[in-house]
């Protein structure tokens, strides 16, 4: 009896919202696989069909467009849904999405499975759907649980990139994309059995709630139609600085990650005579080291004002982006590692400050509005993925696409209006969750 009793309180100490929590990074990593390939398959799909890196930068620039606008209305969708309906269908999009391109031949197949079946999927499981899980299941450890689950994508990345790099090296690009493909559908069962859409499914409250409070009672889903409540979230929040402010931050942000090193870095280091194992087993390292910093972020996002954390992310971006034509020529030496370490810390280390500001200003529309600002972020990935196939076509080289970049973060940096809004705006529904009247969102 008393071994029963000890095993039962251990069983009860794991909190369901963990293990959702848990199925939630598999499902990113899962997903994952997507966000590296790009950059791994262009050389290979530029060889044998002959099109150029504009092209297929242009498919990766749908994929992004489609990914940041989906993530609104995926995050309205998750609230009038579940959770996991949203998350399985998704899933089975990209698993179909990235399958469906080993059937290729004309330039419009690629722009179809590239960018609209795989952009509106990967949307769907942006990084929207880890500030829902968070904002659904925590009312403690918010900042950490964001930090983690923002870190799936990176371990995804980590886990795909090594590999199709080298079933690219040694069988087929195809191969490659059918590992995506079976690496997203391998997820789908896990999210059908344990990610639930709310603790009161399993009947228990959020993790961190008062244990006075007695457990929520299951509630009906919001009746307003997803796309109608996600864009009267964003009329609400176009109104106020603090929106437009991280809208702007996080479309450079966009532009500097998945616009440029993630889709052009092995590209433009395969120009520089590195080979495109070695490029993708940088692009690894980075992803380990934001594993750490994301991470890192989201405990610092529990305890210090993110206003600041994303003045010092954007600022050693900036100086990251500026040396990196040089280093490119130096490849594996020393300062290359540097900046594989700076970069990795900083990839995605401004989504934990930037979802606890979006909440703490719009209370219980802050996934929503996050939604949005996240659409800014893809946007900003998108304009750069284009510009910067463009710019290699017609100059033979990536270094003015670089040096943009760099002088976007110095503008922002320079021109950002810190200055408060003169009112907290209400959120669309009326009401603001406890605990968000605080800029900081301590």
């Amino acid at each position: 009896m008393t071994a029963v009793s000890a095993a039962t309180r251990r069983h009860r100490r794991v909190h369901p919202a963990w293990i959702v929590a848990a199925v939630a990074f598999l499902t990113l990593v899962g997903a994952a696989g997507f966000r590296a390939a790009p950059s791994v398959l262009m050389v290979p799909l530029e060889q044998e069909f002959g099109w150029s890196r504009g092209i297929l930068s242009l498919a990766v620039g749908i994929n992004l467009v489609l990914f940041g606008l989906t993530a609104p209305f995926a995050a309205a969708l998750m609230e009038r849904f579940g959770i996991r309906r949203v998350t399985s269908l998704a899933l089975l999009v990209i698993g179909a999405g990235s399958a469906l391109t080993v059937l290729v031949r004309e330039p419009w197949q690629i722009l179809l499975t590239w960018g609209v079946l795989i952009g509106l999927g990967t949307g769907s499981i942006a990084l929207v759907f880890a500030a829902t899980v968070a904002s659904t299941w925590f009312v403690r450890r918010r900042g950490l649980v964001v930090g983690i689950l923002t870190a799936g994508s990176a371990a995804g990345q980590l886990v795909f990139l090594p590999v199709m790099a080298a079933l690219v090296e040694t069988a087929t690009w195809r191969i490659a994309s059918l590992v995506i493909a079976a690496g997203a559908l391998a997820v789908i069962p896990l999210v059908l059995v344990w990610l639930h859409d709310s603790p009161a499914d399993v009947g228990a409250r959020p993790y961190g709630e008062s244990p006075g409070d007695a457990p929520p009672a299951p509630g009906a889903a919001p009746r307003t139609n997803a796309a109608v409540r996600a864009l009267r979230a964003l009329r609400a929040a176009s109104h106020h600085r603090t929106f437009w402010a991280l809208a702007g931050g996080f479309a450079i942000c966009g532009a500097t990650t998945n616009g440029l090193i993630g889709t052009h870095f092995i590209p433009s280091a395969h120009d520089h005579g590195m080979a495109t194992t070695t490029a993708a087993g940088l692009l690894a390292v980075v992803g380990v080291f934001d594993i750490v910093g994301t991470i890192a972020s989201g405990w610092l996002t529990d305890r210090y004002d993110p206003k600041v954390l994303l003045a010092v992310y954007y600022l050693f971006r900036g100086i990251s982006l500026f040396v990196l034509p040089a280093l490119l020529a130096a490849t594996v030496q020393p300062p290359m590692v540097i900046f594989i370490v700076i970069y990795g810390l900083d990839w995605v280390a401004t989504v934990p400050p930037t979802v606890a500001l979006c909440r703490s200003a719009f209370g219980a529309d802050g996934a929503l509005v996050f939604g949005w600002v996240f659409a800014a972020h893809q946007l900003g990935a998108a304009a750069a993925a284009m510009g910067a196939g463009l710019i290699r076509d017609t100059s033979g080289e990536y270094t003015i696409a670089w040096f943009g970049a760099v002088a976007a973060l110095l503008t922002f940096l320079v021109r950002r209006d810190t200055a408060e809004d003169p009112a907290t705006p209400a959120p669309v529904g009326g009401t603001r969750e406890a605990g968000a009247g605080t800029r900081s969102g301590h």
